[in-house]
């Protein structure tokens, strides 16, 4: 059997000197973790303050004129359990588009998505609102699977496009879901 050598560092560090050394790199992970996750979440707002302008020009190419524009709503209904994030919502009289937002769009996001809608038309619901709620799905970066998948789905898929972005609309067997 081979005998461990023990490095010079390391002779004489008691356990408590192991687990002190332990919990400060364990401290300063978590501070690169809330210092990267400040950064993800600047980033997502400068995605949605970028995207939003251009989509009241796009959706109005889909016969939607929108009249209001809000980034970031925060519902939290405690009375009825429902708490949730949005990240751009369209208005009119009539309509309503809810616009999820990822610098990555994954299916997972898709499917958070459909989730998200049905809870905002439970809510409207209750609220005696009867406006019909579209869907859309923006991405920075998304693969095809996950823009048919978006699509199957009945949302309105947000793409770059050079400088600006476009708006595909689920059209074919696949239209347009209302909630």
């Amino acid at each position: 059997m081979e005998a461990t050598t023990i490095p010079n560092y390391a002779r004489g560090a008691t356990l408590e000197d192991v687990w002190a050394v332990l919990r400060e790199t364990a401290e300063q992970m978590k501070e690169t973790d809330r210092r990267l996750g400040k950064l993800t979440n600047r980033l997502g707002e400068m995605v949605e303050y970028a995207v939003m302008p251009a989509l009241l020009k796009e959706f109005r190419k889909f016969g939607y004129e929108f009249t209001q524009a809000n980034p970031h709503s925060v519902i939290s209904d405690r009375v009825n359990n429902i708490f949730m994030e949005i990240d751009i919502t369209l208005e009119n009289g009539d309509k309503v588009m809810i616009v999820e937002v990822k610098n990555k769009l994954t299916t997972d996001d898709i499917t958070e998505h459909i989730d998200r809608m049905d809870k905002v038309r439970f809510r409207a619901d209750l609220h005696g609102d009867k406006r019909t709620y579209l869907g859309a799905v923006a991405g920075i970066v998304m693969s095809e699977s996950e823009k048919i998948f978006a699509l199957k789905n009945g949302f309105y898929v947000v793409e770059p496009s050079g400088e600006t972005f476009t708006v595909i609309a689920p059209e074919g067997i696949y239209s347009p879901r209302e909630w």
